[in-house]
């Protein structure tokens, strides 16, 4: 595994920080995840090959034991608020040191994942997903309905411009240790992160002389403007995605499409598409109409069959059930990604029975591989300092 021998440390979060371990973890690093002692019960459900140990940091045996165990781990992923961390005396100067001060671990690598720009004017705000994704500038650009955007859950800003994004930079930093043998600060916001991997529609639409988003939100080629690129409804309410955006799968689309029609409803519409209308915009709204109500002449599995096996860039829209059904691994969960070809389809989870990592289960044995004295153990378990799940301390 690409990340074998990597030990992470991550304090319990929501959506990015736990995703991020994940990525890290289903590649071969060893994770642990910071739960606290208080709480029998975690949402996170991203830590398949993690383990947990519930300490509190806020007891001067607890914060002792979690400085042992970052001081012999390579990452550490902080999903709080700024000054968080700072103020449990787990910053970031403790360990890699400050003015010429050395720190206790001076090869962490100290990733930060956090929503808004910590130098920006929303920096000490609170907020979600939908709120980075304001800021970013894409949430204006998506289609939606006449008077607002849609938003796609919370996948862009939680989960690719931060999860994946902080991933990404542990991973350069790793790279970066490996030159100058010293860790790093990984800073990621999601607002930020989120702009990163919407460049392609931001650039466009900066740049109007590229013509690919220069119109209003739902009139372009990729936003739902185009009739070609667009979702359809079918008889039995389930839906096709159409994305025929070249002029030879275009053609291969209207053919087969106007083929399996009924003859009574092209003579009732009274007029037909052919390859040239994609090229014609004047007749998007006549063509957006008839794809319409075309597709409602039929289900959509049997829309699906007559564009199987073509170019015609016409699939079903699947139900995750649906989806999972068609994963050739048979795992009820989808895999990591990308495959390295040393490596198949990635980690096998170790409790594959579950998506949920109580707090504590693993407390005693990660004590234990730290090798603390009798001493330090009864002083953890007197302050009240940790939780084992099932256990009595």
């Amino acid at each position: 595994m690409a990340l074998k021998g990597v030990k992470v440390v991550e304090f319990a979060g929501l959506a990015p920080g736990p995703f991020a371990g994940l990525v890290l973890a289903d590649n071969g690093a060893t994770v642990v995840r910071i739960d606290k002692p208080s709480s029998t019960f975690s949402p996170d459900i991203l830590c398949r090959n993690k383990r947990s140990l519930a300490i509190n940091p806020k007891t001067t045996s607890g914060l002792e034991v979690l400085k042992k165990l970052i001081i012999s781990s390579d990452v550490l992923i902080d999903p709080f608020r700024p000054g968080v961390m700072e103020r449990l005396g787990l910053g970031p100067d403790v360990f890699l040191g400050k003015d010429g001060s050395p720190g206790l671990n001076e090869r962490l690598i100290y990733a930060r994942i956090v929503g808004f720009s910590p130098t920006g004017p929303h920096k000490n705000m609170a907020g979600h997903d939908i709120n980075y994704l304001a800021l970013s500038g894409i949430l204006s650009m998506l289609p939606g309905s006449d008077d607002r955007p849609a938003f796609p859950l919370n996948l862009l800003a939680d989960f690719a411009g931060g999860g994946m994004i902080c991933a990404l930079g542990i991973i350069l930093a790793l790279f970066e240790r490996n030159s100058c043998g010293l860790g790093q600060v990984v800073n990621a916001d999601m607002v930020s992160g989120a702009r990163y991997v919407s460049s392609f529609p931001l650039l466009h639409h900066m740049n109007a002389s590229t013509g690919t988003f220069a119109g209003k939100r739902g009139t372009n080629l990729l936003d739902g403007g185009a009739p070609f690129y667009n979702i359809y409804v079918c008889s039995d309410g389930g839906c096709m995605s159409v994305g025929c955006l070249e002029p030879q799968f275009f053609k291969t689309f209207i053919e087969r499409f106007v083929n399996a029609l009924p003859t009574e409803f092209k003579r009732e519409f009274g007029w037909i598409p052919d390859s040239s209308t994609q090229s014609d915009r004047d007749k998007w709204p006549k063509l957006k109409e008839f794809m319409e109500l075309g597709f409602r002449t039929r289900t959509r599995d049997e829309w699906g069959a007559v564009f199987m096996g073509t170019d015609a860039c016409a699939v079903p829209i699947l139900t995750p059930e649906e989806a999972n059904d068609l994963e050739s691994s048979g795992k009820p969960f989808p895999l990591p990604h990308p495959k390295i070809s040393s490596q198949g389809m990635g980690r096998e989870p170790s409790e594959s029975s579950t998506i949920q990592l109580p707090p504590g289960k693993h407390t005693e044995d990660i004590l234990r591989e730290l090798g603390l004295t009798e001493i330090e153990y009864q002083r953890l378990v007197q302050e009240g300092a940790i939780y084992s799940y099932g256990s009595k301390l």
